[in-house]
């Protein structure tokens, strides 16, 4: 194999040259693991996806995600986005996409449901592959080092900051306003202190600020930062935004609810992003965590092996 196939895309737009960027191979078969990972290194990208033939035949395709530094088990955008990508062909690995597809990955599987206009894909949903999880509470002087700010414009209520997951973790904390939110900075040296302290498997700390008006509390701005995996910021960020409508609706009083939440982010990067999401409660547990936007492609070309 000489050159290997991509696709780019913007996923959580509508808009391109916004949202959050995202390479598709959708033939990775014949790379190894090196070669995937120095893939995903030079395009810098937050996340490239390999697609491979499914161990399971029924389902869609077996989905490997690459940060510029690593593999992870699960992301919101590159799954969103693969869908998408794989949607417009006329077959994946000789069978048609259908309207559901279904990825397997570390974190699970993962069921995307392809979003259509006029008959033409223009995004996708999917659901996330885990439960809602909490790690330990962070303490507020390690966010505020992180983010450059001030301790005492982080937020106790509903929540105090955590680390949570729905495939992928992530410290989540609420911000008092949006100039806070605006004037945030990620620093490496208090990410790194703050990986060896609250991420001991791998050393790796990310960051999910958000905030929210009193008048529509389900409408967040959010930044993401993840400097220790060469994300400085993160324009858009499904899986932290799960974890984080997760958390929120399991602290919700009702024990039975649905909530739609939309999450606004990338917008002090100029990329502004809309995730949408859709959470389920049920009998005080939240159960289903459906993480959707749009999608439009970008570019397309060989990569030299």
């Amino acid at each position: 194999m000489n050159s290997v196939a991509y696709v780019t895309v913007d996923v959580f737009t509508g808009e391109r040259f916004s949202g959050n960027q995202l390479a598709v191979v959708p033939d990775a078969r014949g790379l190894s693991d090196a070669q995937m990972q120095n893939i995903a290194a030079e395009f810098r990208y937050s996340e490239v996806t390999f697609v491979l033939p499914p161990q399971d035949p029924a389902n869609t395709a077996r989905v490997r995600i690459f940060t510029p530094t690593m593999e992870i088990p699960f992301a919101g955008h590159p799954n969103v986005g693969t869908a998408f990508v794989l949607g417009g062909q006329s077959d994946i690995f000789g069978k048609p996409p259908g309207d559901v597809l279904r990825f397997e990955e570390k974190a699970g599987l993962v069921e995307a449901a392809l979003i259509r206009d006029g008959g033409h894909v223009v995004g996708a949903g999917i659901f996330a592959p885990q439960s809602l999880s909490l790690g330990p509470q962070v303490d507020h002087e390690t966010i505020a080092r992180c983010a450059s700010i001030d301790a005492g414009s982080i937020l106790t209520g509903p929540h105090g900051p955590v680390i949570a997951s729905v495939g992928l973790p992530f410290a989540v904390a609420e911000l008092a306003n949006l100039e806070t939110l605006a004037r945030a900075c990620p620093n490496t040296a208090a990410f790194a202190e703050a990986g060896r302290r609250y991420s001991t498997d791998d050393d790796q700390f990310a960051l999910f600020l958000y905030t929210r008006a009193p008048e529509n509390p389900w409408h967040l701005r959010a930044r993401m930062f993840a400097p220790l995996d060469n994300v400085i910021e993160d324009p858009a960020t499904g899986s932290a935004a799960g974890a984080l409508s997760a958390l929120l609706t399991s602290l919700h009083p009702e024990s039975d609810i649905e909530i739609d939440i939309t999450i606004e982010q990338g917008v002090e990067m100029g990329r502004r992003s809309l995730i949408e999401l859709k959470v389920r409660k049920s009998d005080g547990l939240v159960d289903s965590v459906r993480i959707a936007g749009r999608c439009v492609a970008v570019m397309q070309g060989a990569i030299s092996l």
